[in-house]
């Protein structure tokens, strides 16, 4: 039961906080509804925002995700109290891993049940923000309707500014439901909305060119946050004018093209781009933290300088010691790029083709050592996938075997490469894209998306099925289905030589889906890119099956991590 009858027909609190949403520029909002959050839900009825209803707050913070990636905005999630809340956790770690700004807006119990009091309310906690402050960048209780607006685009703000991540705002039941007469209707002007870009320091830009100007054998290692400051063009102009190789993180795939002569692409779990980046004597590591999976498992070990450019105050050399710009990738990059120029550095042919001839060598070492693998379904998949689909196609990846062989292999041609391996969680991709088509939707855009998931990722979001049918999403999913949680038994069998708890049941995903209402097919690895290719074209929610069972390319790093009695370290 509500502890308060609203005043229908009239503005309430729930009103002043999507009129606030609509003032700072949101056009769409994700989330379900819950018992404290009716008045937010109720006030959709009279907002000009459009709504996609998930049905699990996981998936609905994954479809958060998918969206601000296609409006590169802040994308709004509306969640009720206590489990609601606390079901997107999860969705919340991977937008703060991949820096994606997610606003998430929660119920919460009635005003004079804050502060830790039983009072027993339905979803009390004692303190439920608690269980977002380690996870988001910002949590915010509002207690009064007045404070709504200004709290509202404070949280915008942060989750905007560099390093983009999500947000927490708190609106307890009673005040969404009060009448908001003394509130007024905000408009666009009235709120600042955009953050001011982090701007490096001078002298710490200029004594990274002194070191950059005189380097014999620079690099640039360029990661998820060269993409998301939208800085690939200052990243080639101080690649080219410094002849340097440039190689990506995974989520930084499209920091350079690869058909850029300097482009080294993004192998960085061969154990041989490990050593390339070691070998340079002048180091720039730009918008990455080098974490696990950056650093090839940490086995990497720079043996020259480092210069690493980071908007995340706590990533600056946390892994690796050097010359810490702290600052948006874009501005740093232009800094640095006229230092350099200024200090008399030019692009040289000698060094040009120095430069693209240690490409030439890395490359053939990497890929002649994955084709000799016996690999070759694996192989023939992801590169038929890639010629398949669509160059502007967007792609969302779950963690799956397939998606470990896109990370390295997948040519991203300019398409944010898009996958769940920030915080690493199952069932990102079929939700993710989701909300990617809902986004492109509001922005007048047409065209399928893809999301591609093993069957244990499937399983998580299985009931957003309803949502492709209901919203008519044009999400083509396919589903690698291979009876498993198919890397855990990799990993498994090769670490103790059998697998425990991998194996699952599972529906026939051809019936569930056309049980939805959705067209639905089984393939074969080799039909499986023309399969998927026809289902884009096709519009509108499409299911593809692949019942497959794909291995991963063997592990370079493993030595490095033996000890001295031959365990593993």
């Amino acid at each position: 039961m509500t502890t308060q009858t609203p005043d229908t027909g009239k503005r309430i609190g729930g009103d002043v906080v999507l009129e606030t949403l609509i003032a700072l520029g949101a056009r769409g909002v994700v989330g379900l509804p819950g018992q404290h959050a009716l008045g937010l839900f109720d006030a959709l009825r009279r907002s000009d925002l459009a709504y996609l209803s998930a049905r699990v707050e996981n998936n609905a913070g994954f479809m958060a995700d998918g969206l601000a990636r296609v409006t590169g905005d802040v994308a709004p999630l509306l969640l009720s109290t206590g489990p609601g809340a606390l079901t997107s956790l999860a969705a919340l770690q991977e937008a703060a891993a991949s820096s994606i700004p997610v606003l998430a807006i929660s119920a919460q119990i009635p005003v004079a049940g804050l502060g830790g009091g039983r009072h027993g309310y339905l979803h009390e906690l004692p303190e439920q923000s608690a269980s977002f402050r380690g996870v988001v960048k910002h949590v915010v209780t509002v207690r009064t309707m007045a404070q709504i607006p200004t709290a509202m685009a404070e949280a915008w703000r942060i989750a905007a500014a560099a390093p983009q991540g999500p947000v927490l705002v708190e609106v307890p039941q009673d005040i969404l439901l009060a009448s908001a007469h003394d509130v007024p209707v905000l408009t666009g002007a009235t709120l600042a909305k955009s953050p001011a870009p982090l701007a490096p320091i001078t002298e710490t830009v200029a004594h990274a060119a002194a070191v950059l100007a005189a380097a014999e054998r620079p690099v640039i290692f360029a990661g998820g946050g060269v993409v998301r400051a939208g800085a690939q063009r200052e990243l080639a102009a101080l690649a080219e004018r410094l002849d340097a190789p440039v190689i990506t993180t995974f989520s930084g795939k499209t920091a350079l093209p690869w058909g850029h002569p300097l482009s080294a692409q993004g192998w960085i779990e061969d154990i041989a781009t490990t050593e390339f980046l070691e070998h340079a004597d002048v180091l720039v590591i730009v918008g990455s933290g080098v974490g696990e999976l950056s650093s090839n498992y940490h086995t990497f070990r720079p043996h020259g300088r480092v210069i690493q450019i980071e908007a995340d105050l706590g990533k600056l050399g946390s892994n690796h010691p050097g010359i810490g710009i702290h600052a948006d990738a874009k501005l740093a990059l232009a800094s640095l790029d006229a230092a350099v120029a200024a200090a008399g550095r030019e692009s040289t042919p000698e060094r040009r083709q120095a430069a693209t001839a240690s490409i030439e060598s890395l490359l053939g070492t990497v890929l002649s050592r994955v084709e000799g693998q016996g690999r070759e379904a694996e192989i023939a998949l992801v590169r038929g996938l890639r010629e398949a689909v669509s160059d502007d196609t967007k792609v969302y990846w779950d963690m799956t075997i397939l998606a470990y062989w896109a990370w390295s292999a997948w040519d991203a041609r300019g398409v944010e490469f898009a996958s769940a391996q920030g915080a690493g969680g199952l069932g990102y991709g079929f939700p993710a894209a989701l909300g990617a088509a809902f986004g492109r939707r509001i922005n007048g855009e047409t065209g399928s998306v893809l999301a591609v998931s093993g069957d244990g990722g499937a399983l998580y979001g299985i009931a957003e099925l309803a949502v492709a049918a209901q919203h008519d999403l044009p999400v083509v999913w396919l589903i690698v289905d291979d009876g498993g949680y198919g890397v855990l038994r990799e990993y498994m069998e090769g670490a103790f030589g059998a697998a425990t708890a991998t194996e699952l049941t599972r529906p026939n995903y051809v019936a569930l889906a056309e049980s939805f209402g959705i067209p639905a097919e089984q393939t074969t690895l080799e039909d499986a890119p023309a399969t998927v290719a026809r289902a884009l074209a096709a519009g509108g929610p499409r299911v593809v099956v692949l019942p497959a069972v794909l291995e991963l390319f063997a592990p370079t790093h493993l030595d490095r991590l033996t000890g001295a009695n031959g365990a593993a370290a």
